[in-house]
C-alpha cells in the first residue's frame, strides 16, 4: 500500500556530494519515522539517518557532520544530503518508512535502493 522510490545515486569522487531523494506514495506524516539505510557487499545493512514525524533526527556516528536528512512534506519526499563523501560510503542506499497499518500494527516499507559509489 505504501511505495517508496529512491533517486539521486551516482558516482562521485571522494570529498564530493550527492543528494538522495525518497518519494513516498502517501503523506510522510503517516509514518512514525523514516530513514535511510545502506548496504555494501559483504557488510550488514547499516542505519544511516532517521527523521521522526515531529522532525527530530538521528545519525550514525560514521556520517555525523557530513550527512543531513530532511523532508519536503508538500512533495512527500525525504532527502539525504551527503557531503564530504568517502569511499567507505559506497553502498546501495535504501529508503525506509515505518507506518501504522490497517491492522493497527506498525509495518516497515522499503524502497528499491539507489547505488552510491565514491571513488578514491
Amino acid at each position: 500500500q505504501v511505495q517508496l522510490v529512491e533517486s539521486g545515486g551516482g558516482l562521485v569522487q571522494a570529498g564530493g556530494s550527492l543528494r538522495l531523494s525518497c518519494a513516498a506514495s502517501v503523506s510522510i506524516f503517516s509514518a512514525t519515522v523514516m530513514g535511510w539505510y545502506r548496504q555494501a557487499p559483504g557488510k550488514q545493512r547499516e542505519l544511516v539517518a532517521t527523521i521522526f514525524r515531529a522532525g527530530g533526527k538521528n545519525y550514525a556516528e560514521s556520517v555525523k557532520g557530513r550527512f543531513t536528512i530532511s523532508r519536503d512534506t508538500t512533495e512527500n519526499t525525504v532527502y539525504l544530503q551527503m557531503n564530504s563523501l568517502k569511499p567507505e560510503d559506497t553502498a546501495v542506499y535504501v529508503c525506509n518508512g515505518n507506518y501504522l497499518g490497517a491492522s493497527g500494527l506498525l509495518n516497515d516499507y522499503w524502497g528499491q535502493g539507489t547505488q552510491v559509489t565514491v571513488s578514491s
